[in-house]
């Protein structure tokens, strides 16, 4: 028998997909967050970005949450 030879080449791994996050899932990861914070946020268009499928549904990226954490770190003198 004839061993089969593969001619493909390595593929890269497909990027991991996003993870979506209610209002309430986010102030889970921030501290002292709240909804109706949140909602004031995306009314005055600050806060993390988010997205709007539905007129009744905002969902955010889980790596767009912890973009604007680190965006809004503060560095403190010592």
């Amino acid at each position: 028998m004839s061993a089969v030879v593969s001619t493909l080449r390595p593929t890269k791994p497909a990027p991991a997909a996003p993870v979506y996050l209610s209002p309430a899932e986010v102030c889970d990861i921030i501290p002292g967050m709240t909804e109706k914070i949140l909602e004031n946020l995306r009314g005055a268009g600050r806060g993390p970005r988010y997205s709007k499928p539905s007129q009744k549904t905002v969902v955010y990226e889980r790596g767009d949450v912890l973009a604007y954490l680190t965006a809004t770190r503060v560095e403190t003198r010592h």
